[in-house]
């Protein structure tokens, strides 16, 4: 089976990220095999993720045209209130009728911004804050029981694609030109449809009726990974792996990391001979991997460019790196050999994908079944004989003369190697002595400081003494200045009274001669009248 041939027909054009590659957001936790699947923020199988172009994928089922929500719009923008207004937490929590109610009367403008709000949250690059919003969202949503198929029929158009956003965590369905029928939007909320807007086949499946299809809601195994649930874009790729009886797909990484590959016998191997097998979670039978692998190179090698061939050519090494018999452990040679010589810029991408091919037909004739297959009962001519010895002597002198070559090379680069070491370890020799110079000039600078700091030490002691008796002697004539101006009031005070005394003895005397001399003047003037 070809990697992801039979769900997808040629190879898929992609127009813009899904979801970031930031590998800051946290890994989702496996899914179980039944229940209700609860996605995380972002939905993503890998860092390449991507989506594909959606107006060409989706020609065809957007001929039907929107629903009948979409013309109700309205062409007249009235102001509303903040209370008129509607949250993301809102549309998560309150009833589908009053929701849409609501939403009826609201602008464009402001439906357009509700989406736009939600698909920045769905983009993960807030940090912490946006997960736990959209991980919030996502639990008022799930947790709802009233969210049906035919409550959802009565929703805005806008309310369910949010809906469906948050419950998927995918924020594709948010996207301008992303325009999904309404019936579309609530089979995908209810599990009834697939959420890959690339796929969207009705759920189970080609009416699968496996364990892991017929509990996991929301699993296609058209284009999900039966270990971790995600889907990409990825096709003609050793990055999946499929079940040649159940056609169930899984991620190479999930499978090494789950430990599905493994070596063992299988139906095609011969007695007591053991081979790279996969075993799928699906169905639990075992694929046969080198046969796979060279049927996915054979048919899809001759497109792939340096990149593409050095990353198939990786999963190749990590598939086969367990390897215990002889092909297996030949093929991840021959892979490590071949990323060595692209990376060095010995082979090209054209050169290496001939010569992986021709190793794989190599395997195929070293094979015990093709030479038990073989001709090994019909007797052939002397000439064709001597002209099947030519060939492989010449093909032998070949393979001598490339391998001396490739000798020789590496020869003058280990030479090359070893000179350049050479001149690193005079440097670093060099560079050591002066580390050693300069070390030894810090310590004394550092000395020295040491001594600076201990003068200044007993310097500020010192200047802290002499702070102290001055602060002392201060206190001493702030004493006797005290003492002294409560003296000075004293004596003022006293000088004062005596002052106010004499001031009094004086008047007293001026009032006393006062009245002698009123007396005398009445004593005289009573005479004078006796008189007269």
């Amino acid at each position: 089976m070809l990697p992801r041939q039979q769900s997808q027909s040629g190879t898929l054009q992609t127009s813009f990220s899904l979801v970031p590659s930031d590998a800051h957001l946290p890994q989702e936790e496996p899914r179980s095999n039944s229940g209700q699947v609860r996605e995380s923020p972002t939905e993503s199988a890998s860092s390449r993720e991507t989506w594909p172009n959606v107006e060409a994928m989706l020609a065809k089922k957007m001929e039907s045209g929107k629903t009948d929500n979409d013309n109700a719009e309205h062409s007249v923008v009235r102001r509303l209130s903040s209370a008129d207004k509607i949250s993301l937490q809102d549309i998560a929590r309150e009833r589908v009728d009053l929701i849409s109610e609501k939403m009826h009367h609201l602008s464009d403008e402001f439906l357009e911004e509700l989406k736009s709000g939600l698909r920045v949250i769905l983009d993960g690059n807030g940090g912490l804050q946006q997960r736990e919003e959209i991980f919030i969202l996502q639990k008022l949503v799930q947790n709802r029981t009233d969210l049906t198929a035919k409550t959802l029929l009565i929703a805005n158009r806008v309310q369910l694609e949010i809906l469906v956003a948050i419950n998927t965590g995918i924020q594709a369905f948010l996207h301008p030109n992303v325009t999904l029928p309404q019936t579309t939007l609530i089979e995908i909320f209810v599990y009834k449809r697939c959420r890959n807007i690339a796929c969207q086949n009705q759920l189970p499946a080609d009416d699968c009726t496996c364990e892991l299809c017929s509990n996991r809601n929301g699993f296609c195994n058209l284009c999900m990974c039966v270990i971790c649930n995600k889907f990409d874009f990825e096709v003609n790729t050793c990055r999946w792996i499929g079940c040649d009886l159940c056609s169930h797909w899984t991620h190479t990484d999930c499978a090494i990391r789950d430990g599905q590959i493994c070596m063992g016998s299988s139906v095609k191997s011969g007695p007591g001979e053991t081979e790279m097998l996969f075993r799928c979670q699906a169905c639990n039978r075992t694929s046969e991997l080198l046969g796979w692998v060279k049927d996915v190179f054979q048919h899809c090698a001759p497109a792939w460019d340096l990149e593409a061939l050095t990353r198939e050519l990786d999963y190749v090494s990590r598939i086969f790196c367990g390897s215990e018999y002889n092909r297996g452990l030949r093929l991840f040679w021959k892979c490590e050999d071949l990323k060595e010589k692209m990376k060095t810029g010995v082979m090209d991408s054209s050169m290496a994908c001939r010569t992986i091919l021709g190793f794989f037909q190599e395997l195929e004739l070293d094979s015990p079944r093709s030479i038990e297959n073989g001709e090994g009962g019909r007797l052939i001519a002397p000439q064709e004989a001597c002209t099947r010895i030519a060939d492989v002597v010449q093909e032998a002198i070949i393979k001598m003369e490339m391998v001396a070559d490739e000798k020789e090379r590496r020869y003058k680069k280990a030479r090359m190697d070893v000179e350049a070491f050479e001149h690193e370890v005079e440097d670093k020799t060099r560079e050591a002595a002066e580390l050693k110079v300069e070390k030894q000039r810090k310590k004394l600078q550092i000395e020295e400081l040491e001594k600076i700091v201990r003068l200044k030490l007993a310097e500020a002691d010192m200047f802290q003494l002499k702070a102290n008796e001055a602060k002392r002697e201060a206190e001493r004539l702030q004493l006797i200045a005290l003492a002294k101006s409560e003296k000075s009031e004293e004596d003022y005070a006293s000088s004062y009274l005596k002052q106010r005394l004499k001031e009094a003895e004086a008047e007293k005397q001026f009032l006393l001669e006062k009245i002698k001399m009123q007396e005398s003047f009445r004593s005289q003037n009573s005479g004078g009248a006796d008189q007269s």
